[in-house]
Order: C-alpha cells, then structure tokens, then sequence
C-alpha cells in the first residue's frame, strides 16, 4: 500500500510483515528452500553444500520460520538447537525481489532470541564463499569467523561464524 507524506512530499511504501514459525514442508517453505538449493548448486559443488533437505529439517527437529511481506513468502531460516551448546543457523534465504529490505537481519534476530529463550547465548554457522552480501550482513551484526565446527571441515569455499548473543 502506498501513503503519500505531505510535509516532505513523499510516497511511502507501507507493508504488512510477519513472520511465523512453521514446518519446513509447508508449500511456502519448500518454495524457500528449493530457491536457497538452487542457487547455491549454481556456485557449489555437493561436497561444499551443507544445506538440510527439508526431510533433515524435520527428523532434526529444526525451529523453521517463514517471513511474509504483505502475504507473500519472502525469507526463511531456521535454527538447530545443539543441546545447551550452541544454535546453528540454517537454510537462511531472502529471495531476490526482497533483499535490501532488512529481512535477514529481522530473521536472524528472530533467530537469536529463539535460541536466547532456549537459553542458548552462542550461534553458529556455515555459509559459502560467493554469499557476499550475506557474509557482509553477519559480520556487521557482530559475527566472527572461526575454525570449522561440528560436522565441518576445511573447505576453499566455506566459511564459519560464531556470534554470543545476550
């Protein structure tokens, strides 16, 4: 929906956002996820993709969430809680249409406070090297790269992050 602003003589685009948590085969979610694979096959070879199928997702018991612009499936993500260890980011994805709108960095506080309330201070992750505009958004908000983690291992095209949350 469009407002005009009459002290500055603006349009100002208004939007209705939501996010929910839902299950990973819901047909928005595979949407997402289907996406997030194929582009990320476009860069990686299997043995550099680390991504969850939706089946892993479920039998991991993934906290999955879906953002929704004005109704329409924009972002996804979902957190692996790793007992009082750590929470691992997974399958985060903004499509196209909808980057630059702050939908990951809403994602993924949703994200930490959901592990925050599982009483988790630690998040971790993996992502690919060609993710630069993700890469840039986990390093503003305050992620630092460390050595591979849990099932990784030293990959050219990998990277892992670390951020405590408070």
């Amino acid at each position: 929906m469009l407002d005009f602003d009459r002290e500055t003589n603006a349009l100002i685009l208004i939007m209705s956002v939501a996010i929910t948590r839902e299950r990973p085969d819901t047909p928005d979610a595979i949407g997402l996820i289907s996406e997030l694979q194929e582009h990320l096959e476009s860069f990686y070879p299997p043995e550099s993709r680390h991504g969850f199928s939706v089946e892993k997702l479920i039998a991991q018991n993934v906290a999955f969430f879906v953002l929704r612009s004005d109704g329409a499936p924009a972002a996804c993500g979902g957190i692996l809680l790793m007992g009082a260890e750590y929470g691992e980011i997974k399958r985060m994805y903004v499509r196209p249409l909808f980057r630059g709108m702050g939908f990951a960095k809403l994602m993924l506080n949703l994200l930490a406070d959901h592990a925050h309330a599982n009483g988790i201070s630690l998040l971790r992750l993996e992502t690919g090297v060609h993710q630069k505009e993700a890469i840039a958004l986990y390093e503003r908000m305050g992620f630092r790269r460390i050595p591979p983690f849990g099932p990784y291992f030293v990959d050219p095209l990998s990277v892992c992050y670390e951020l405590t949350v408070a």
